[in-house]
């Protein structure tokens, strides 16, 4: 099944309470998937530094020393902020490729959930209510974020194969399906130099996305690409740096309901999942059709 929640915020009064809102819809959401869960939170931009979400299995040892070595790897200040199992890295944004490369050479344990400038990337095995307590989720601010709560149907329960997938800078994707054609994708993907690093079906739906909008198209444009280049059944939820979509399979057998007022845009697997948000009573909701886009962006 899965469960996948999304929230979109139109009014900037309401960005000191997206962790809180979000987090109350996603536990909503728990028993749809009680494997793994993760959220991703768009933050405060800055185009001076960007972020590396960064996570390990030994977090003491592995972060104790981390931003010094890396500071001294490339040369620039870098800032820590630990969460959990996940350290959100701060490096100067001309740094950005040294410091990924860098990583990689000084702790080749880590695994990177994220970069870019706003986005951050939690997710572990586990409840979401543990999930979001060990990562102090709802004390969060930001624009718009999106969260999942698997059911593991195409590869294994691990960290890497939670929800949600990043393969470009600013860009994630939850979905709830499965996808029939993901091994021959991926290996095409590959083939254009794009990394996917889990057997997971849904990375190969990002990854598909990440490589469309290298070419040139808008997200819209990638998402009605897929319509056509992904086979199976899905609804994906997207995030990017300023923007939120939605998308759903042309059967559109998994279920999903939407809102909308004048202060956010919400997404839930079930309608429960949008129950606690502010003026919900007064909201436009509905169903999203099948093979149809919906976009919004700041």
């Amino acid at each position: 099944m899965c469960g996948i929640v999304g929230l979109f915020l139109k009014d900037r009064s309401l960005e000191s309470m997206l962790g809180a809102l979000i987090s109350e819809m996603l536990v909503t959401m728990t028993d749809r998937g009680p494997d793994s869960a993760g959220i991703a939170i768009y933050g405060t931009e800055t185009t001076a530094f960007q972020k590396l979400t960064v996570q390990s299995q030994n977090p003491d040892s592995d972060f104790s020393s981390l931003s010094g070595d890396l500071g001294d790897a490339i040369d620039a200040e870098v800032m820590l902020e630990t969460r959990g199992t996940h350290a959100v890295v701060r490096v100067p944004s001309n740094k950005i490729e040294a410091a990924t490369k860098s990583l990689n050479l000084i702790a080749p344990n880590l695994r990177i959930m994220s970069s870019g400038n706003s986005i951050e990337i939690f997710k572990e095995v586990g409840l979401p209510e543990d999930f979001i307590s060990r990562f102090n989720i709802a004390d969060m601010s930001g624009s718009h974020g999106v969260g999942h709560t698997r059911m593991a149907t195409e590869s294994s329960v691990t960290t890497l194969g939670a929800h949600p997938f990043s393969t470009g800078p600013d860009q994630c994707l939850v979905h709830n399906g499965s996808l029939s054609n993901h091994n021959s994708l991926r290996r095409k993907l590959v083939r254009q130099g794009i990394q996917i690093d889990t057997e997971n079906d849904s990375e190969v739906a990002a990854a598909y996305l990440t490589h469309k909008m290298k070419t040139g198209c808008t997200l819209g444009e990638a998402l009605t690409f897929g319509l056509v280049d992904l086979d199976g059944f899905y609804t994906f939820v997207v995030g990017t740096r300023n923007g939120f979509g939605v998308l759903r399979d042309p059967i559109a057998c998994k279920p999903a309901v939407m809102a909308e007022t004048h202060q956010y845009v919400a997404f839930g697997s079930e309608y429960r999942a949008l129950v606690g948000l502010p003026d919900i009573d007064k909201a436009n909701v509905w169903e999203p059709e099948p093979a149809t886009v919906y976009f919004w962006e700041h």
